[in-house]
This record gives C-alpha cells, structure tokens and sequence, in this order.
C-alpha cells in the first residue's frame, strides 16, 4: 500500500471507530450492534482497511490493546461484592460452565460444518468466552436487579482471559499434533503461572508509580498504560496470551489492595479504552471477507440458536442450582451470554496462523466466529431488556435517593421523601447525627458505602440519586464532583450561604438543589423556625407560603426543583413542600417524625 492509502485506511478505521459508537449512543443501542457492521462494509467495500497491511504486526497490537481492555475491566472488580451466593455462581459458571460450553460447541461445530476435529476443538474453545466490552453496555441498557448485574459482570471479566489461555492452549497442541509431537499439562499451568507472575511484576510497578512517584492525573494514567503494555509484552514473549491474566491481575489489585487508595480510572483513560475497542471491532470485522460468510452463514445461525437456547440456559441452571436466586434471576443469567472482543481476537490470531501452518479448515474459523459474534450480540441486545422486564429482574424506574447529613431538617426531608413512596437512605458522619437517623427510622448507611460513593473505580450499587446536604459546603460541592461517576443517576448538593466562608462551593459546578434563594442555612432557620415539610398530591393548590422543593412522579422518579428546573406536577405526581404547617393539614412531616 501507497502512503497516501495507509493514511486514508488509519484516518477511515478511526473515524469509523468514533462515529459508529456515536451513532450507537444515538440510537440507544450497544456499540458493537453498529461497530461489527461498519467494519464489515467498510472492509467489502474498500481497499484501504486492511489491518494486516497497515500494521504488519497486528496481531500483536491486538492482544496488547485486549490486555489494556482486560486492565481496565479488572479495575471494576470489587472482591468485597462478591461474597456467598454470587461468587458460588460466578465459580461454577467459570470452572464447570466453560467446560460445558467447550464440550457443547465442538460437538455441534462438528455436526454443522464440514471441518477436522481440531478445528471444531479451536472453535469450541474461542467461544466459551464473553466479555466485559458486551456484557457491560449490555446491562447498563437493561438496568438489571445488582444481583444479577454483579454475577454477569465478574463473569464476564474473569472468563476472557481464562478463555485466552485456553485458545493459546489448543492453539499449541493442534500446532504440535501437525508436527507429530506429544502435549504436555506444562504448558496449561506454565500459562497461569506466567499470567500471574507477571501480574505480581506489575502491581509493584503501579505501587511503585502511584503510591511511591504519587504520580496522579495525566501522568497516573501514561503510567498505568505503559505499565500495562509493558508487562503484558513481556508474559506474551514467554508464552501466548499470558499477559492478559497479568493485566487483569493488575487491574483488581489497584482496586482491591489497601495500599493503592488513589484513583484510577479517570476520563481520559476511559476515553482511550473506548477508542481501543473501537478499533479493534472495526478492524477485525474489516478482515472477514463477504465470500467467506457467504457457505457458512445458516450452519453458523444454527450455531447461534444451539448456544443461545440449549447451552447457555443448561451451564446457568447448573451454575445456580441450590441457591436461593429466584427463577427471574436464574433465568435472565440464561439469557446473557454474547461473544466479545476476546473472542475476536483470539479468532483472528490463532486462525491466520493455522491456515499458514497448512490446517484444513483452519480458514473457516474466522468467519464462524465473527458471525457468532454478530448473532449473539443482536440476540441479546434486541431482546435482553423485554425478558428481563418479563422475568422481573429490571430495578423498578422508582428513585432511590441517598441523603448525605443528618441535620434536624435533612431527617425531616429524608421522612417526606419516604411518605411520598421513595425508599431512603441516609448517611451521616457524627454520631448524634447517626443516632439522630436511627431514632427517626430511616435506614443508615454504612461507612462503606459512602467511601465507595467517592471512589471514581466504583459503582454505587442500590442508589440512583444523591442528595448532598450536610453542613459543610465544600465537602458537598467537592463530593458532587466524584460521586457523579460512581452513582447510577443524578447528584444534587444544597446551595452554600453567600457568607458561609467556603472556599470550594461557590466555584464549582453540579447541580445546586432549590435554586439560588433556598439555600442550606435558608431551609435550617426556616425548619428551626417551625416550617415544616408538607407531602400533598400535586393536583391540590400549593397552600399560601409554602415553597416546592421535590416533585415524585407517578412511576416514582424524583425530580428536585432547581434554578433551571421548577415544579411542573402532573396528574398522579407527589409535591414536596415547605412551608408553615396549615391548620388542619394531612401529610405534614415534622420534629423527626410524621404529625
């Protein structure tokens, strides 16, 4: 290829990369149902992508950008999540369901394509894999109960890498049986062995970057990356595919060790994984050409329909069996198993390989994969959130709000919120606070939950809003900028007294509760002074003197009112006032409890 065409197909594969995960925000749908077409059409249609021709070594590239995916993914994995039940599941699905899944594909590759036995065997083992790049977008679309979510998100994760070994595992042997030489167990536990090493080799270089160097920000992330790349480097030049067990090793271990209590995941290193799978999508669909599809496009929708309707729902019964998930939950664990980047690669990697070693077959593993790819992921994705909403597993549209403070008024606020339907969590640092909570009947959050709350590498699980409202304003100002990323819904902070001395609050953006008149010592005099919270329907007049804080919709969301944003009450919604108690009045919630 010219120069000119090498700048044209990386400038294409880029912009395709971007624009597909784009258009897939657009349209509400997972970017791999736009990225694997794109890429696909792009590669029939021209000349110029070729990710073969625009980086000779692009295999290796692959398993370098999957390790960096696998690194990013292991940052999401919380050990203290998964306890009992959930890492019961998560075990089985792994150890005894890649087993089940292995055996089941390669006998029905070897009922459907015309291909040798060691083909069938390389495919089975491709497609035991799922992947957090699927799954995630996946579940975030459907919203499913935290249960569940947990359980398919550790698998996910987990299974790439082991599904990689394994790949490079078979790999090895149907490379040493075409040489008639015999296989030994080495090379199966020299892998793991490997992996982990080199995740040990690479959590001392994060501790001694990011603890030692204190290197944060921009320099935090260059560090993690080249940390990363280098160590995944080094465990693939001793053996195949290691470095993806050493990177996601080094990804839990910056997220679950105590010494590494800095941050890791900030935008800019989120942006760059974005950009790699698109990259990597575009390009190895690139490389699947139409004529290949083509003979085995209805054995591979066969494919498809076997490990969508039979084998994932048998591994998902045995997986939860004697346990108490109810059957919604066990049967949505049935219903979410597509095919992802590590499968992709592993596909495109070890098959151009195969076919160059002279395998017959080895050139159809390729196309079976990408259309496996392609079918499970339309499956799921058209289909995930229906079942999950007919199976009852989809977290009900109701906010649950967590109030930070505990303040006379805070507690009242939080016991409004409650009469009006929302299940409320409260959290508080002081302990007359605390016992201030306990004593009204509000449910406390444990300490742990609010350091999750600011830890930007998590997720807050079982909330969807946070109200920021304790007595110090930058605290709530500071902690409305990281909780946003760790929180599925809106953050509010109430607004700081103009004289109140804070540094931060007044500069710092999120979104400021009641708007600009109603700040924190406004809503404190006018409760210290006998105001009281009033929880009325909104089709009633608003009495004389009270003010409208919240609006509760009829399906149970929470909508404050801001200084953009006013009360617009519907018929069904909820109205939470503020104001002097009116004589007679009904609802009214006040001195820690209801009147």
């Amino acid at each position: 290829m010219s120069e000119q065409q090498i700048l044209l197909g990386t400038a294409l594969t880029v912009v395709l990369a971007v624009g597909s995960q784009i258009l897939a925000s657009r349209l509400h749908v997972p970017s791999l149902i736009v990225l694997l077409p794109a890429g696909f059409t792009a590669g029939a249609l021209t000349d110029v992508i070729h990710p073969d021709r625009l980086a000779p070594d692009f295999t290796v590239l692959v398993s370098l950008a999957v390790a960096v995916i696998l690194y990013d993914a292991g940052l999401g994995l919380r050990l203290h999540q998964l306890r009992g039940e959930p890492r019961t599941v998560v075990i089985r699905l792994i150890v005894p369901g890649v087993v089940i899944t292995w055996a089941a594909c390669l006998g029905l590759v070897a009922a459907l394509f015309d291909v040798p036995l060691t083909v069938a065997v390389m495919i089975g083992v491709i497609l035991v894999v799922s992947g957090p790049t699927v799954v995630g977008p996946l579940l975030d679309h459907v919203r499913p109960t935290d249960g569940v979510r947990r359980i398919l998100v550790w698998e996910g994760s987990l299974i790439d890498p082991i599904g990689a070994i394994l790949g490079a595992v078979a790999f090895h042997v149907i490379v040493r049986l075409q040489a008639d030489q015999g296989f030994h167990f080495g090379i199966f536990f020299g892998s793991f062995a490997v992996g982990l090493a080199g995740g040990a080799i690479g959590v001392a270089l994060l501790w001694l970057t990011l603890q030692w160097l204190r290197l944060g920000g921009t320099l935090g992330t260059l560090a993690q990356l080249a940390a990363v790349v280098a160590v995944s480097a080094g465990c693939d030049m001793v053996l195949d595919d290691t470095g993806l067990i050493a990177a996601i090793v080094m990804g839990m271990a910056v997220t679950n060790l105590p010494g590494f209590d800095m941050p890791a995941r900030r935008p800019f290193f989120e942006t760059v994984v974005q950009l790699i799978i698109g990259l990597l999508f575009i390009s190895i669909s690139s490389t699947v050409a139409p004529k290949a599809v083509a003979p085995v496009l209805l054995p591979s929708l066969a494919l498809v329909a076997g490990l969508v309707l039979v084998v994932r729902p048998l591994v998902a019964f045995l997986a939860t069996a004697r346990t108490h998930l109810g059957f919604g939950e066990r049967a949505f664990i049935g219903w979410m198993a597509p095919r992802g980047i590590v499968a992709a690669s592993t596909a495109t990697t070890f098959s151009a390989a195969l076919v160059d070693d002279g395998l017959s077959g080895a050139d159809e593993i390729l196309p079976i994969t990408f259309l496996v790819i392609v079918g499970t992921v339309l499956v799921y994705a058209l289909t995930a959130r229906p079942v999950a909403a007919r199976l009852g597993v989809v977290r009900p549209a109701r906010t649950r709000p967590l109030l930070v403070g505990g303040a006379p008024w805070v507690v009242d606020l939080a016991l409004a919120l409650r009469t009006a339907g929302l299940d409320v969590l409260m959290w508080a640092g002081l302990a007359e606070e605390r016992r201030r909570i306990g004593q009204a009947g509000i449910e406390l959050a444990p300490g742990e939950l609010l350091a999750t709350a600011t830890d930007p590498r998590a997720r807050l699980e079982g909330v969807t809003a946070v109200l920021l409202c304790t007595d110090d304003d930058d605290f709530n100002a500071l902690a409305s900028v990281v909780v946003q990323d760790s929180v599925d819904g809106p953050v509010y902070r109430v607004g700081p007294p103009p004289d109140s001395g804070a540094v931060v609050a007044p500069y710092t953006g999120g979104t400021v509760l009641f708007g600009p008149a109603t700040v924190r010592n406004v809503l404190a005099e006018h409760h210290a002074g006998g105001a009281r919270f009033l929880v009325q329907p909104g089709s009633e007049p608003r009495p004389a003197g009270c003010e409208t804080l919240f609006t509760v919709r009829r399906n149970g969301l929470l909508e404050p009112v801001t200084g953009a944003r006013g009360a617009d009450p519907a018929e069904g919604d909820t109205l939470v006032l503020l104001g002097p108690v009116p004589a007679g009045a009904a609802g009214v919630v006040g001195g820690g409890g209801r009147r």
